[in-house]
């Protein structure tokens, strides 16, 4: 089944600041529900979803490789795919991301992703991927916009930082092989998704392979600065 998902989200900071934080996979995988970055091999980023359903938790693995950023125009393509580990099913895609600036303090990201489903997944209605993904994009949001509120340094720290990071990018740039190597991302164990809760019980059933791979492409859908 082949499917095109419009998804649109606000970040409350200007462009130039918003796209490298859109960019930053481990800064912002946190925010998604259920969603966690395991490990990234060059520009190859791997993680996992976990979901829910009443007492039954399950896991979901993917992977996603950048085939073109702009960071100039802001825009950026990659190519993702997941696969339930059951076997139960596998989803694909061309996604698209652009920012545009909404004014001098907000940016919006539209997100455009062409859907190719295989096996169970893809027994399921047109449409019902497209609501459930507004609603995990919503909580994305969300929860972005409240971690950049709590985290983000005053102007001058900020700088001071970024002029560091710089300094120690070049440094391990200097040092590390030519070879990408895996890097493993060691971070807490994301809570599990509740699918009843973002389903609501009266679909409940017919929706959740959909929701696992609408989880799955909305994880691989940024990358690491």
């Amino acid at each position: 089944m082949a499917e095109q998902i419009v998804n649109e989200f606000t970040v409350n900071r200007p462009i130039e600041e918003a796209w490298p934080i859109i960019c930053d996979v481990e800064r912002i995988a946190p925010c998604l529900p259920g969603a966690q970055l395991e490990e990234i091999e060059g520009d190859m980023y791997r993680g996992k979803v976990r979901v829910k359903l009443g007492a039954v938790a399950t896991e979901f693995a993917g992977e996603a490789q950048f085939v073109e950023r702009d960071d100039a125009a802001h825009r950026a393509k990659l190519s993702a795919k997941g696969r339930d580990t059951k076997g139960r099913g596998n989803a694909a895609a061309d996604i698209y991301a652009e920012a545009e600036s909404l004014s001098p303090t907000s940016t919006k990201c539209i997100v455009t992703a062409d859907l190719h489903i295989t096996g169970k997944v893809a027994q399921f209605g047109r449409g019902v991927m497209g609501d459930v993904s507004k609603k995990l994009m919503d909580q994305f949001a969300a929860n972005l916009n409240k971690m950049l509120d709590e985290q983000t340094p005053p102007p001058a720290q900020a700088e001071a930082s970024e002029a560091s990071e710089t300094s120690e990018t070049a440094e391990t740039t200097a040092a590390s092989p030519a070879e990408p190597t895996v890097r493993k991302i060691n971070g807490p164990a994301a809570e599990p998704v509740d699918l009843a809760g973002v389903a609501g019980p009266a679909v409940l059933k017919r929706l959740a392979p959909a929701v696992v791979a609408v989880l799955l492409l909305l994880l691989l859908l940024r990358r690491r600065r």
